[in-house]
């Protein structure tokens, strides 16, 4: 009888590993087809931040992640990623950080560098949209937000994003578990803490390759925490919040553009702690 239970045991066992491993291939392929999709939508952006603290300025150089939301070029990116005020502000209550944006390019996967420049800021959201000075002779790939899917607790998706200038800027895919759906103030998405190549701006795909949304952060004030890092968080800001946020840019780029700010909106959800 011992026998045949260890028997049965390693059968089941079996019967366990060959269903995970189907699971994993059906990821895999339902992944490298979202990849192969959506990567040219996913481009390098290089910003060029003056910062002023407490008297003292310097230059930076930086390349981040944007999503392409529309054939004319317009894209979203996380705030934070290119101008964290905001972040310093919620966390420490203070605003002596400022943070000058002289310098914004689009770096096309040939190499050519698009100049671009910030029409639209939600700080609230933690998001900013640019768009090309000139309008590209060549329709751009773009996610569609209209085509979005929710998530739920311990649902796997596919983030895409661009890797640094060592690696060639490849592009490249990741999975992400989420391991939480926050309801209020508003609703998002909380990954699981686990290392991947996922960065602020990159775009998370459910697998029926609906957008779920984009990766941002969210603070709030640090004030009596026992840590910074109790009160900041990456999240996956829902899709139908950035096609709200992206209605509100203005249809030509007009002087002042860059410094309009979405996050006053009336209707825009607030955060109940700041």
């Amino acid at each position: 009888m011992q026998n045949k239970l260890k028997a049965v045991a390693l059968l089941v066992a079996i019967g366990l590993g060959l269903a995970f491993t189907l699971r994993a291939d059906e990821f895999s392929e339902k992944g490298r087809d979202i990849f192969n999709k959506h990567q040219h939508a996913v481009v390098t952006i290089q910003v060029v931040q003056k910062v002023t603290a407490r008297g003292k300025a310097n230059e930076n150089k930086q390349e981040l992640t944007g999503t392409v939301l529309d054939p004319s070029g317009l894209t979203v990116l996380a705030l934070s990623s290119c101008d964290p005020s905001e972040l310093y502000r919620r966390l420490s209550g203070e605003s002596s950080l400022d943070i000058e944006i002289s310098d914004v390019k689009i770096l096309m996967e040939d190499g050519t560098e698009v100049p671009a420049e910030i029409v639209l800021r939600d700080k609230d959201l933690d998001l900013a949209f640019i768009r090309p000075k000139t309008k590209p002779a060549t329709p751009m790939d773009a996610v569609d937000l209209s085509k979005s899917s929710r998530a739920q607790v311990l649902d796997q998706l596919v983030t895409l994003n661009r890797l640094k200038r060592a690696a060639g800027r490849a592009f490249c895919a990741s999975a992400e578990r989420i391991s939480a759906v926050v309801q209020k103030p508003r609703t998002f998405y909380i990954p699981d803490g686990a290392q991947t190549d996922t960065t602020l701006g990159s775009p998370a795909f459910a697998l029926d390759g609906g957008i779920v949304g984009v990766v941002v952060m969210r603070a709030v004030n640090a004030q009596g925490a026992a840590s910074t890092r109790d009160c900041i968080t990456a999240i996956v800001l829902p899709a139908e919040d950035i096609a709200k946020a992206a209605a509100q840019v203005p249809a030509e780029v007009k002087p002042g553009d860059s410094k309009k700010d979405a996050s006053a909106k009336a209707d825009a959800p607030k955060d109940a702690v700041k």
